[in-house]
């Protein structure tokens, strides 16, 4: 073969190439406009983490439900949440993000809806646990990994702080519209508003996601052109394959114990149960829920932030550095606890929520330097040991307040558990950069 021969045997590629240099200057990339859409998708699906703790006071009234036994409606909701993301990482391998996403999207809308016609307890189990929890599951960090993973070779922490903001941003939209529909008109208005919030993003995910770059002829951002491979048979038998390797290994449990206690600390614990403790001490359920809506503001903030951090900074020092300072917040909390909203508060809030998923993107890039092509089934996995911490803390919590008629011991053993993990992100160790490959 001639060289004229070889070099045009080269030049015939199999699949369609990235468009060329003169389109990609005329537009954004692609891949902005499938992170935004993604963005818009976890705001729809977060919608419903906002009515949880809005909603424990009034079904305790309403049916004389015990807080512990809302709390384990709420805890089986949280614990699906996590153990449904590598299943579902695996599953957008097989039939693409928008198939499982649209999936995803209609079960959160479900349950939402049938709540509103529930009589018993075992009902909130059903729809508020199981049909939400597998739901919102689907559409958890992993698949904000995958779309980073997919679509993204430059600038990955930074999206993945954007996308991780996004359940904040969910949160900020509908805890205060939310609490004032609880308050005025009824938690059952409230259920059918995040119903309604989860259906009106379906058409945007169907007709403006795509599931790989090369779908479209493009590299993925600050890549080069890779074709789409082949869809990967065997979901549920690959994402127990990754974890059974993943957890012969020491980083793993490290990061899956770090981040349990990352979701204690947050969505068992502050998610749940700061409106009702705030209630408790005679703070109105509209302002204490405004303080969550708060939190959510600077938490967009606080996880960019990190996002942009984390391209920088060695990921390990990053997570001891905010499981610390959010361990030492919890401590003062029960002091802070007043009929009205004073500035000591104000700025536990604001504290609570530059850290509140600063988490994230070091957690994801430390998933992505040890395990590679599998990172974001075994973040999958990662994330069901940080919905398992909140899911515990979620029953003991109401169980405490149950018992001990406040919820002080449980703010000062989530402070302590900070302080651990703080410890065990200093032990992972950090694995080699492949030669040629920049270190941080």
């Amino acid at each position: 073969m001639t060289q004229t021969t070889e070099a045009a045997a080269h030049a015939a590629p199999e699949a369609p190439g990235p468009r060329p240099p003169w389109s990609r200057r005329m537009s954004p990339h692609r891949a902005w406009f499938v992170a935004a859409v993604a963005f818009v998708t976890i705001i729809g699906g977060a919608a419903f983490n906002s009515l949880p703790g809005l909603l424990i006071n009034p079904l305790h009234e309403e049916f004389a439900w015990s807080r512990g036994e809302i709390g384990l409606a709420v805890s089986i909701d949280m614990a699906l949440y996590g153990l449904t993301a590598p299943f579902a990482a695996a599953l957008m391998d097989r039939f693409g993000m928008r198939r499982v996403v649209v999936a995803a999207l209609s079960m959160v809308a479900a349950g939402a809806l049938l709540s509103v016609w529930m009589t018993a307890s075992w009902q909130l189990m059903l729809y508020w646990g199981l049909l939400v929890g597998l739901g919102t599951g689907s559409m958890a960090m992993a698949f904000s990994a995958t779309v980073t993973n997919r679509w993204f070779v430059a600038r990955r922490g930074l999206v993945t702080g954007v996308l991780t903001a996004a359940g904040a941003s969910g949160q900020l939209v509908f805890l205060p519209l939310c609490a004032w529909i609880v308050e005025n008109h009824g938690w059952r208005p409230a259920s059918v508003t995040v119903a309604l919030a989860a259906l009106v993003v379906v058409p945007f995910v169907w007709l403006l996601l795509r599931d790989h770059p090369a779908d479209v002829g493009l590299a993925p951002y600050g890549g080069k052109f890779v074709p789409k491979p082949e869809p990967r048979t065997g979901a549920a038998k690959r994402t127990v394959t990754v974890l059974f390797a993943a957890a012969r290994t020491g980083p793993f449990w490290l990061l899956a114990g770090t981040f349990a206690i990352c979701g204690a600390s947050t969505n068992g614990l502050i998610r749940t149960h700061f409106v009702p403790s705030a209630h408790d001490h005679g703070m109105p359920i509209t302002a204490a829920a405004s303080l969550l809506a708060v939190i959510g503001i600077f938490d967009v903030v606080g996880t960019i932030a990190s996002g942009w951090l984390t391209d920088r900074f060695e990921a390990r020092r990053l997570l001891a550095v905010y499981y610390a300072l959010r361990g030492v917040s919890l401590l003062f909390l029960p002091m802070l606890m007043a009929p009205t909203v004073h500035p000591p508060m104000i700025f536990f809030i604001v504290f609570y929520g530059l850290d509140w998923v600063a988490t994230v993107p070091p957690t994801l890039a430390l998933c992505r330097e040890q395990y590679g092509d599998d990172s974001a089934i075994v973040f999958g996995w990662v994330l069901a040991s940080h919905q398992v911490g909140a899911a515990v803390v979620a029953f003991a919590g109401g169980v405490a307040r149950d018992v001990f008629g406040s919820y002080d011991v449980v703010w000062y053993a989530a402070g302590a558990l900070c302080a651990a993990a703080a410890l065990m992100s200093l032990v992972i160790r950090r694995k080699p950069a492949p030669v040629g490959e920049p270190t941080r």
